[in-house]
């Protein structure tokens, strides 16, 4: 008999809540700002961690956080996950247990991360064994269609603000997904947990992110196996150190038909003139 995937649940729950605010001259109107509700995740009915999220992906934010941490290797290995938000915790299920569970979450990193605030230790213990694809490249053109695409994304922070958004792109800039959480560590985690449900590899692939590249977002860029990553934002010292140890092109400032490109630039296939057909970018 061949592995299943997860049993996962389809948890549903608001995103945003309607408030009343006043301006500067007094005057009373309703705005919209983003949920934020915290996530207990028992791994087989230990507690592990307890994440802040806007709850719209938890079922995938769970896995995507499992991998990232290196707890499981196989998806395969969980049975499942399940989220009940009247208690606000996510149940994981293994088939066999997590080898010496309490020596690999015993050592933390607190991070700059904001929705998270630590990572396991070990992680950064793992860096010298990841292997990029060196051929990945991408075309000027493909980079602006993304910076396109995420302009006019119909999205939380339009209507409320307050929140972070990550995407996985094709090498040809198309949109595979979207996420958007209070924290890019969710964001990013919740991508990586779809990708491991799909089964989809990262090697051809680009990540975007509105928030900055620190060290452990490079860290799990690069074990997602994405050679390439894009910032609206910015990159930290050691974010640029392990991209240039790992092999990951960092495009960072990418806003309009502006970036800049900090490591590996011999991915980058410039184009003088690059053509994007803007009708064609998903609104």
């Amino acid at each position: 008999m061949s592995p299943t995937l997860p049993s996962l649940s389809q948890s549903s729950v608001a995103l945003t809540r309607e408030v009343q605010v006043w301006d500067e001259r007094g005057r009373m109107a309703p705005i919209f700002i983003p949920a934020e509700r915290p996530l207990t995740v028992y791994l087989d009915k230990r507690e592990l961690v307890t994440l802040m999220t806007l709850g719209g992906h938890p079922e995938t934010l769970v896995l995507g956080y499992l991998r990232n941490q290196r707890l499981l290797r196989n998806i395969t290995d969980i049975a499942s996950v399940q989220v009940d938000w009247e208690v606000n915790a996510a149940a994981v299920t293994t088939h066999g247990g997590v080898a010496q569970i309490e020596e690999r979450t015993a050592r933390r990193v607190v991070t700059t991360g904001c929705g998270q605030g630590s990572v396991f230790g070990g992680l950064m213990d793992e860096v010298d064994q990841i292997s990029l694809p060196a051929n990945a490249v991408v075309r000027q053109s493909a980079l602006y269609r993304i910076i396109d695409t995420i302009r006019t994304h119909a999205s939380i922070y339009k209507k409320a603000g307050s929140v972070h958004g990550c995407a996985l792109f094709t090498a040809q800039g198309d949109e595979l997904y979207f996420v958007e959480d209070v924290g890019r560590h969710n964001a990013v985690d919740a991508i990586a947990g779809k990708m491991w449900l799909d089964g989809l590899s990262g090697h051809d692939k680009i990540f975007y992110t509105t928030g900055r590249l620190t060290s452990e977002m490079v860290i799990k860029g690069a074990q997602m196996g994405i050679p390439i990553l894009m910032s609206r934002s910015g990159t930290t010292e050691m974010g640029y150190q392990v991209a240039q140890q790992v092999g990951i092109s960092l495009f960072s400032r990418c806003s309009g038909r502006h970036f800049l490109l900090l490591t590996h630039p011999q991915r980058l296939v410039y184009e003088l003139e690059p053509q994007v057909d803007l009708q064609n970018v998903s609104p």
